[in-house]
């Protein structure tokens, strides 16, 4: 009968996340594993494995606990809000860190997964996971109007993970909080770019389908255009509207 084990494992995964997060795979070694979890070696070889092993245990338990708990928190926001809930964290957690870590994820993905196959294939699962996240949330925002439609969702979203792996990798030399959040506002003004645009066009559409249409979006009735005598004739009245090129331009100014 196997004796049951004297530790709580989460509590040895959290430590074995710190070390690894803070020298990286390389540069830790079963000493330093021993060290930091307070665990014999022979104890963390028969519960975990070897280094390796325990390793890709901690990544799992680290992305659970950071990726995935972040995610199923901004789920619960509408799409866009969702997406810069996501990235205000991001830049916060990259703020806060005095050490330089930076992602765990990101660290793996840059010195572990290049030479280790099996590794690369659970770290792309997991950007996969980020830019599924994405992509839901910007073609529901897409679908209510709130996030712009000049692009597909699937492009958006691979912009937007693209963006959160630099803002990262850029954490650990750069912590700069307006080089961070320049950033990430320019990802998330791309997201809108186009909603006023798509309001515009649906208002030229009424307006070319003969309906009247107030400058300030609005469905009533615009006022009457007057009459006024033509320059060149005192005969024979004309009326002065706005052309559709005109209309754009006005909207335009004004949305």
């Amino acid at each position: 009968m196997a004796r049951p084990r004297e530790f709580d494992e989460s509590a040895v995964l959290d430590a074995a996340v710190l070390c690894f997060w803070k020298q990286g795979y390389e540069a830790t070694s079963v000493r330093d594993l021993v060290e930091h979890t307070g665990i014999a070696a022979a104890s963390l070889y028969n519960a975990f494995g070897d280094k390796r092993a325990l390793y890709e245990k901690a990544l799992d338990h680290y992305v659970e606990d950071s990726i995935a708990d972040r995610i199923r928190r901004c789920k619960s926001l509408p799409p866009l809000r969702a997406i810069e809930a996501f990235f205000e964290e991001i830049v916060k957690r990259s703020l806060d860190d005095r050490a330089r870590k930076g992602c765990m994820l990101v660290n793996a993905a840059l010195d572990v997964a290049p030479h280790d196959p099996a590794f690369r294939k659970v770290v792309a699962k997991t950007l996969v996971g980020i830019e599924g996240f994405f992509q839901a949330r910007v073609r529901a925002g897409q679908a209510d109007g709130t996030i712009a439609r000049t692009l597909p969702a699937g492009t958006l979203a691979q912009n937007l993970l693209g963006v959160l792996m630099g803002i990262r990798v850029l954490a650990r030399v750069r912590p700069e909080r307006a080089l961070l959040e320049g950033i990430a506002a320019a990802a998330l003004a791309h997201l809108r770019i186009g909603v006023a645009e798509s309001k515009l066009e649906g208002l030229l559409v009424r307006k070319e389908e003969g309906g009247s249409v107030r400058l300030d979006g609005s469905g009533a009735p615009a006022p009457p255009t007057p009459l006024v005598s033509s320059p060149r004739s005192s005969e024979r009245p004309r009326r002065y509207g706005l052309s559709v090129p005109g209309l754009r331009a006005g909207v335009k100014r004004r949305l």
